[in-house]
């Protein structure tokens, strides 16, 4: 960005030669700069990034070398049209070892200091190392063991990076540059506790950081202040990692309420996550070790999520604990679709007296013992909105359909499920997926289960109909829009084994009967709509002639 107008900047290769553009959208110029070296050897320009001041574009580029060159380019070239020549200067010398031919990145932090991602000796793994350019020093550096892609972005006071498999954000705030800041990476060069590269990111520290931010004493001080209550762990912390360690599950149980009694820090979540690592890893040794008690406890702090703990579900699955199964699903906005597929495989096939000793919350759940078998004369008219099937040349299957007998009307009105059961399948309907990655896991579903879960979704369809709202009772009841989502995919990933069941045969031809009334009222809608359009016109015309008309318009 130049005075807030945006400024593109690319290099291209000829020869042997670098060329560098600079477009300006502000006045529309498109300037060319032949970038020349100043000694005889040849470098490829590996990857690039620049800055600006009130004059100059500085870009700096790393090339194979291992070396980063800065190149000042004036914001205001005498001839754009012409093609200049402007010389590449070395800024830092060796910063990443000559051979490496990927996963190489640099980024400007501020004036004086760039980020440098890549292995800093040719046999060495791949680091991310801060540099002042100033004093030519290396102010800090992590070894990233994982691997790169060679992509590095600076954003808000936060580098970010892909590290393995994962995105990494690493806070850092540069500070100003001096000489005892610069030579401060000496005194720690060998310390032996150096930091890995965390599994978790706390992002509240980084939301308050701007761009312009000033480098006040105050703003020191708040910053140390925060990086001692983001790194140092509580003393609690540091007790209950060494319980879980060794201790029996009472044991963990108490240090974890002594714990969460202690005030929150603004890493309070990582901490967390880390808790439920240790839990998980001890459990994955030690398999009767399963500490349920706390790890419930953990996940209602409200501040976990599937990628924080991974693993935590698998466990869950591992010992059909539907409870927590169900409380992840309610609480985790980033749960795999596969594992959604398993907690539906688990809800559908345990056993009713299993649940009937389980403890389910049943917010969702209004009382599925009401009677509707009155309102099931009333089916059809509600299904279809007001039109009969006769009437709007519906087929012989919804005659067949509307003469069965009334008990069969109530076995498929009826809640084919019981009330906590009904509780689990709710906390499936409110989770996120992805239409794409859940569709190939819900064919593995055996056709009974699939069967089950459409009666009790045709079973929530009706309860809708009920009221005018088209809601359903209940603190956190489905919507219809996710009823009507899972009965679609159900139907898509099963139609072809579902159809082969008799006992679906009366479900499906209800489930048909209903598609059908809506593509009726969908077209009437679509006559009711033509036939606006054209009293519209009308009426347009009558303001065009300035007359008085009375027109009839007849809709059916």
């Amino acid at each position: 960005m130049v005075f807030r107008h945006p400024v593109l900047i690319f290099i291209t290769e000829k020869h042997g030669n670098h060329f560098a553009y600079i477009q300006t959208f502000s006045s529309r110029t498109l300037s060319k700069y032949t970038l020349f070296h100043g000694q005889e050897e040849k470098s490829v320009i590996q990857n690039f990034t620049a800055s600006v001041d009130r004059k100059f574009i500085s870009l700096m580029s790393l090339s194979s070398d291992g070396c980063v060159y800065e190149t000042l380019i004036p914001i205001h070239p005498r001839d754009p049209d012409e093609n200049q020549r402007v010389v590449r200067s070395l800024l830092l010398k060796t910063v990443v070892a000559g051979d490496a031919r990927s996963g190489v990145a640099l980024t400007v932090l501020d004036q004086d200091h760039v980020a440098v991602l890549g292995p800093p000796l040719p046999a060495s793994k791949e680091c991310l190392s801060i540099w002042n350019t100033k004093f030519q020093t290396l102010q800090t550096s992590r070894e990233l063991p994982q691997g790169t892609s060679g992509q590095l972005w600076y954003f808000g006071e936060n580098l970010f990076m892909l590290h393995g498999k994962f995105l990494t954000v690493i806070p850092y705030k540069c500070e100003v540059s001096s000489l005892a800041g610069a030579l401060g990476k000496l005194k720690h060069s060998q310390d032996p506790g150096a930091h890995t590269v965390p599994h978790f990111v706390n992002w509240e520290t980084s939301r308050g950081y701007g761009f312009g931010s000033q480098n006040s004493e105050q703003s020191k001080r708040i910053l140390r202040r925060r990086k001692i209550e983001v790194n140092v762990p509580p003393p609690a912390f540091e007790q209950l990692l060494s319980t879980i360690k060794k201790d029996s599950e009472k044991d963990i149980e108490v240090e974890l309420c002594k714990f969460l009694a202690v005030k929150r820090t603004p890493d309070f979540h990582t901490i967390v996550g880390d808790i439920v690592l240790e839990l998980l890893g001890r459990h994955t040794t030690e398999p009767s070790f399963y500490p349920r008690n706390s790890l419930m406890q953990l996940i209602q702090t409200h501040v976990l999520s599937y990628s924080l703990c991974p693993g935590l579900m698998e466990a869950a699955l591992e010992k059909t604990d539907v409870q927590m199964l169900q409380l992840c699903l309610q609480q985790f906005p980033d749960i795999p679709e596969s594992i959604t597929c398993a907690c539906l495989k688990i809800f559908l096939s345990i056993s009713d007296d299993s649940l009937q000793e389980t403890e389910i919350n049943m917010e969702s759940v209004s009382d599925c013992s009401d009677p509707v078998q009155e309102k099931m004369d009333e089916q059809t008219e509600i299904l279809q909105n007001g039109f009969n099937a006769d009437e709007q040349n519906c087929d012989s299957c919804d005659r067949k359909l509307n003469q069965k007998p009334q008990d069969a009307a109530e076995e498929t009105t009826s809640c084919p499920v019981v009330p906590k059961r009904a509780a689990l399948l709710n906390a499936i309907l409110h989770s996120a997926y992805s239409e794409m990655f859940l569709l190939p896991h819900l064919k593995d579903i055996p056709a009974q289960h699939v069967t089950l879960f459409l009666q009790y979704l045709y079973f929530l369809y009706l309860k809708c109909s009920e009221n005018a709202t088209m809601t359903l009772p209940g603190l956190h009841p489905p919507t219809l829009n996710q009823i009507m989502d899972w009965i679609c995919l159900l139907l898509d990933a099963n139609f072809t084994v579902v159809v082969m069941i008799p006992e679906a045969k009366r479900l499906l031809l209800s489930l048909y009967k209903f598609v059908k009334s809506q593509i009726c009222i969908c077209s009437e809608l679509n006559k009711i709509e033509v036939s606006f359009r054209e009293l519209q016109k009308l009426n347009q015309e009558k303001n065009n002639r300035e007359l008085y008309s009375i027109e009839v318009l007849e809709l059916f």
